[in-house]
């Protein structure tokens, strides 16, 4: 497969006629992870379903780039041409109520097959290799109505790694995990970008878990880009002091390297 980046490129985008986000670009690259970022209504979520084709822009356009160099604008391709580049793990999906593990994770070969046609060998390959990689093979014959949140987040990644795109756009893929589940997530985003060369963009709410994963981090704020760079050109006190509205404190952890994130509440200081 041709290692593929997705690029936003000055996106306006809205609900209603009213403009949310407004000349927004972002760049997701092969091998890399990209983490979008902002308080609550600053568009994260507006513009990964907008590089996913499920919001339609206002104006600006929505880029696939090759390794070859060739740009291609996406929307002329078909769903499942784009779904064969493309995949998406939303923060909602529908709950297939008494299907196998096995065969949830096989809803992500649909853009390769044809019409009512059955698994091949490269799909049943494609679909062990994407439980493997989720650490959900020892699940595949239990019913999906038996399974935990942190699980059932698991068997959806999985769906999107059958899918065999080289771009994978996640929505707060560690959103109501506990904390085992979400650093396996985070885990298995770096891993798909170091070892697989994905071209991975997230949305995170958790601004440490964004510096630990991701190569560039993108904050926005009211719509628009107020800073892209490094967790450590990004996630300074002053960017986030301003764009959250409170004192927040960054600092370098001397073991990690990594950029970590403090608020400061009226009880910052309240002894323990």
């Amino acid at each position: 497969m041709i290692a593929t980046a997705l690029h936003g490129d000055d996106l306006v985008l809205g609900y209603h006629r009213t403009t949310v986000v407004h000349g927004v670009s972002v760049a997701i690259r092969p091998g890399s992870v990209t983490a979008l970022i902002g308080p609550n209504g600053s568009g994260k979520s507006t513009v990964l379903r907008s590089l996913a084709r499920l919001h339609k822009a206002e104006s600006g356009r929505v880029l696939l780039r090759r390794d070859d160099g060739v740009e291609q604008d996406t929307a002329p391709l078909t769903a499942r041409e784009f779904a064969r580049r493309v995949t998406l793990l939303s923060q909602s999906r529908p709950h297939p109520s008494g299907l196998r593990i096995r065969d949830v994770v096989a809803f992500g070969r649909h853009p390769h097959r044809r019409r009512f046609s059955a698994l091949t060998e490269a799909d049943q390959s494609m679909i062990d290799h994407a439980m493997r990689l989720t650490g959900i093979t020892a699940m595949a014959t239990r019913a999906i109505d038996q399974l935990s949140g942190g699980e059932l987040q698991r068997v959806w990644l999985a769906t999107c790694l059958a899918q065999d795109t080289s771009v994978l756009l996640l929505d707060e893929p560690t959103n109501h995990l506990d904390l085992r589940y979400q650093v396996e997530i985070l885990d298995l985003v770096r891993d798909l970008a170091d070892q697989h060369t994905t071209a991975l963009g997230v949305v995170l709410h958790d601004l440490n878990q964004a510096a630990s994963v991701a190569d560039q981090i993108v904050l926005l704020h009211q719509g628009r880009v107020r800073a892209v760079g490094t967790a450590a050109e990004v996630l300074t006190a002053d960017h986030l002091s301003e764009v959250y509205g409170l004192p927040i404190d960054t600092t370098m952890d001397p073991d990690t390297g990594l950029v970590r994130v403090e608020p400061r509440g009226r009880h910052h200081h309240r002894r323990r």
